[in-house]
């Protein structure tokens, strides 16, 4: 997930599609939210690659977030899974929201204004309508699920268990709930992208998130907290479960689910006073198609192709939420960089992307060496006594 996702910011500013930058930096639409840096080398292959990512990758994020979710409230308990999700979640949030997206905004800010001086920068910041987050608003809406949850198995402990019987049999049958999840998101997706522009953001000082992909998130968290109910290694993401067998299958959906969606794409956006309610209807349901199959594809070719033992890719795990903090001020400060530089598109793309990641990955590594820069990223000390997980949820589960 984190290689995807270094990877998608490390192309935003060279798709093909994005003809103009942005015009004004306090004076809306704030184009620059989204492409702080539109380089003059752009490639059209950047755009197919992005939004087939942009199709499922958050729906994933959610999902493997709620993955934890019950292991921890069998270790932890309610109050003390709150306090350190509030601490891991909300301190990072806070932090980037002060000083790395500031930071990374800047370059943006100085193509844009008359007076490229940090003072004239901090009076334009201020003066802006909402916070910009950055990629960071999907912290705070983590956050805000995490304690929702919580509050729900506080009050009815008993929702836990039926999720985890829901995912129980996912190993054997992972089709029922790749449809399960399907209908769950359609049911969740639909509605919202045709009350509201599917394309519309909430701003509101620093709060930001999607308006019609909000109940999508929600079914995607509880359905990697059913799957982490009935424990991973039992569940859809069992070693030896069929999922990992379905790759292909998967595969060839997430393809025919992305042309799809495409298709009624264009001709929904090109001609919108002109598409008629059904069009705008399957363009909807064919989203929530394309991110099932991406999602399950994701964590098929996951457990095909990386259920390996690597010092990598460990070392990657166990620093993705501070390279996920970390990583977005550097990729604009090297797209803004490299900007004069005469080289494709393509080159552009991969030295972000090879400058970024092993930086971001070492000043993660560095500010874990310390309790409060370790914060910073969210990281925290678990000095809980270790608890037999498997079996407190299997005696939660009856």
């Amino acid at each position: 997930m984190i290689l995807v996702l270094v990877s998608f910011h490390s192309c935003i500013a060279y798709l093909g599609s994005t003809k103009t930058p942005a015009s004004s930096f306090d004076h809306p639409p704030f184009r620059w939210l989204a492409y702080p840096i539109v380089d003059s080398r752009r490639w059209y292959g950047f755009d197919v690659y992005c939004i087939w990512v942009d199709l499922h990758l958050m729906a994933l994020m959610f999902f493997l977030s709620g993955l934890f979710v019950a292991p921890s409230l069998a270790r932890k308990g309610n109050l003390r899974f709150a306090r350190e999700r509030l601490l891991r979640l909300g301190t990072p949030f806070l932090f980037s929201l002060f000083v790395l997206i500031p930071i990374a905004i800047y370059p943006a800010y100085r193509l844009l204004a008359p007076d490229p001086g940090l003072r004239a920068y901090a009076q334009a910041y201020v003066a802006l309508p909402f916070l910009p987050n950055g990629p960071t608003w999907f912290l705070w809406l983590l956050l805000a699920f995490s304690i929702a949850a919580t509050l729900v198995f506080r009050v009815r402990p008993g929702v836990l268990a039926a999720l985890g019987r829901l995912a129980s049999s996912a190993d054997a049958r992972p089709g029922r709930f790749f449809f399960g999840l399907l209908i769950a998101g359609a049911c969740g997706y639909i509605p919202l992208a045709l009350a509201l522009d599917p394309w519309g953001w909430f701003e509101r000082g620093p709060f930001t998130f999607q308006y019609s992909r909000l109940l999508l998130y929600v079914v995607y968290f509880a359905a990697g907290v059913s799957v982490g109910a009935c424990g991973i290694e039992r569940g859809l993401l069992a070693p030896h479960g069929r999922l990992a067998r379905l790759w292909p299958r998967l595969a060839a959906s997430s393809a025919l689910g992305f042309v799809v969606w495409l298709g009624l794409a264009a001709a929904t956006v090109m001609v919108p006073t002109f598409a008629p309610a059904p069009m705008r209807f399957l363009f909807a349901a064919s989203y929530a198609l394309a991110c099932a199959c991406g999602v399950c594809l994701m964590l098929a070719a996951a457990m095909r192709f990386g259920a390996v033992k690597s010092k990598t890719l460990d070392l990657l795990s166990s620093n993705t939420l501070g390279i996920y903090v970390l990583h977005y001020a550097p990729v604009v400060w090297m797209q803004y960089a490299l900007m004069d530089v005469p080289l494709p598109a393509i080159c552009k793309a991969l030295i972000v992307f090879l400058i970024v990641l092993p930086a971001t990955l070492g000043a993660a590594v560095l500010m874990r060496q310390t309790r409060f820069t370790a914060l910073l990223i969210g990281e925290i000390a678990d000095r809980g006594r270790p608890v037999a997980i498997s079996r407190r949820l299997d005696s939660s589960m009856g």
